[in-house]
C-alpha cells in the first residue's frame, strides 16, 4: 500500500498565518497619473539588472559522508511501519532463516519494496493461507534488519556495522539500491582491516561495487605482507586462484611503478645538479665568486656566502683543472668532469662569441665534427637538464 506521505518525506513546510482585512479592499485608491518620462529615463529603465554576485561555490564531496542518514522518512512514518512489522497484524508471509526460525511479514509490502522478493513470493507455495519463502546462509538478525528496512526505510547504526556484509549481499540480490549504497559507504570508510579486506573484496566483486573493489585492491597492495598471511587470503588462494593471481600482479605492478618513480626522482636530482653547475660556472666566469673569477674583476675573499649552491664545489674543480699536470680527457677523473661540464655549457649557450666561459666557442666548432650518435646523446642530456630545472622532467616522455 502506497503511503501518502512518501513524496513529502524530509520536508518541513513553513506555515505562515496571513491576516486579511476585507474592509481594506474597498478603500484602495488608484495611483495618480504621473508625468510622462523622458526618453533618457525610459532607456535607463529598460536596462536589465546585473546578475547577482556568485555565491559560495559548493563542491561535491569525493566520497559520501559517513554516517549517512539512518532513516529516510519522517519519524511518524517510521514508527507506523515499524509497528506494523513488529506486531505482524495481517501477515501472510513466513520467511525462514538459517536457524529455522520464522519472520512474519506482509507479502504486498515486500513485493513493492523489492521486485526480486516479489517474484519469489509469487512463486512460493501457500499452506493454510500463509506463503513461505526461505533465505538461507545468513544470520537471523541480519535478515530481520533487512526486512525492517523494507518496511520503514530505517536502520540502526550498530546493526548496520555488525551485519554490513550480509546487508550488502541481501540488498544486491534483492535489488534494494538505497540500502546497498549505505552499506558500500560504510564498508569504504569505516570497516576495512587487513583481516576482512579479502572477504570484502570477494563480496564487492559479486555485488557489482567497483569503487569498493578498487579500495580493497589498494589496501591489499599497500599491506600485502600482512594481508597475505590471513586466513581469508589462504582460502581465496585455494578457491579463487585467478583472483589471487590478479592481486599478485597488481602488487608487482605497484612496486614497479614505485621503483620507476624513485629512479626518475634520483635522475631529476642529477640533472638539477647539472643545471646548477651550469649556472655556477657562468657566474664564476662572468662575475667571479670569493677568490676565483675573471682577471678583470677585483675579488674579496671575505664576501658573503654565494647564492649558487654548486659554486663552492665547482670552484674547487676549476682550481684543480687549472693546475692539474695530466689535464687531458681521460687522464684525470676530475679534469674529465670539467671537460664534460664545459662541453655541456657550450651546447646550452646561445652567445658563444661574447661568452666568457673558457673553450665555449671551441666546443661549438667541435660539435659540427661529432658523429650523429654522440650528437643525439648530448641533445638528450641538454633536454633533460632543462626539463629538470623547469620541473617537467617527471612528466616528460622518455
Amino acid at each position: 500500500m502506497a503511503s501518502p506521505v512518501t513524496d513529502s518525506a524530509g520536508l518541513s513546510p513553513l506555515i505562515e498565518t496571513v491576516s486579511w482585512n476585507a474592509d481594506a479592499v474597498g478603500t484602495l485608491s488608484m495611483p495618480e497619473a504621473e508625468a510622462p518620462m523622458s526618453s533618457s529615463v525610459l532607456n535607463s529603465c529598460n536596462i536589465p539588472k546585473p546578475p547577482p554576485l556568485p555565491s559560495k561555490i559548493v563542491t561535491r564531496n569525493k566520497h559520501p559522508k559517513w554516517p549517512p542518514e539512518s532513516c529516510f522518512v519522517p519519524k511518524e512514518t517510521k514508527d507506523m511501519w515499524d509497528k506494523l512489522f513488529k506486531d505482524g497484524n495481517g501477515a501472510d508471509l513466513c520467511i525462514f532463516t538459517e536457524d529455522k526460525s520464522c519472520i512474519f511479514a506482509h507479502s504486498s509490502v515486500l513485493s513493492i519494496a523489492s521486485p526480486v522478493l516479489g517474484y519469489r513470493i509469487r512463486q512460493s507455495k501457500i499452506k493454510h493461507g500463509m506463503k513461505y519463502i526461505q533465505i538461507p546462509g545468513l544470520p537471523h538478525d541480519a535478515v530481520l534488519v533487512f526486512i525492517r528496512f523494507l518496511y520503514s526505510s530505517c536502520y540502526e547504526e550498530e546493526e548496520l556495522k555488525k551485519y554490513a556484509l550480509h546487508l550488502l549481499l541481501l540488498s544486491h540480490c534483492c535489488s534494494v539500491p538505497q540500502l546497498k549504497r549505505v552499506c558500500i559507504c560504510y564498508l569504504e570508510q569505516d570497516f576495512l582491516t587487513t583481516e576482512n579486506v579479502i572477504d570484502t573484496l570477494l563480496l564487492a566483486r559479486k555485488c557489482d561495487a567497483p569503487r569498493l573493489v578498487l579500495i580493497c585492491v589498494r589496501m591489499v597492495v599497500k599491506n600485502f605482507k600482512s594481508v597475505s598471511s590471513t586466513e581469508g587470503w589462504k582460502l581465496m588462494k585455494r578457491i579463487y586462484p585467478d583472483i589471487e593471481q590478479e592481486l599478485v600482479e597488481s602488487v608487482v605492478e605497484a612496486d614497479s611503478k614505485k621503483e620507476e618513480r624513485q629512479r626518475k626522482i634520483e635522475e631529476k636530482k642529477v640533472y638539477t645538479q647539472l643545471y646548477e653547475a651550469m649556472e655556477a660556472l657562468l657566474h664564476i666566469c662572468k662575475d667571479g665568486c670569493r677568490t676565483i673569477g675573471p682577471r678583470d674583476k677585483m675579488l674579496k675573499g671575505n664576501q658573503i656566502a654565494c647564492n649558487f649552491p654548486a659554486c663552492k664545489g665547482l670552484e674547487a674543480l676549476v682550481r684543480h683543472f687549472s693546475g692539474c699536470k695530466t689535464r687531458v680527457p681521460g687522464g684525470c677523473g676530475h679534469c674529465k668532469r670539467m671537460w664534460q661540464l664545459l662541453e655541456l655549457h657550450s651546447r646550452m649557450c646561445n652567445e658563444p662569441d661574447s661568452c666568457k666561459v673558457p673553450l665555449c666557442r671551441h666546443f661549438k666548432e667541435k660539435i659540427q665534427q661529432q658523429c650523429k650518435k654522440d650528437e643525439t646523446k648530448w641533445k638528450l642530456l641538454v633536454n633533460k637538464v632543462i626539463a629538470a630545472k623547469n620541473g617537467s622532467y617527471l612528466f616528460s616522455s622518455r
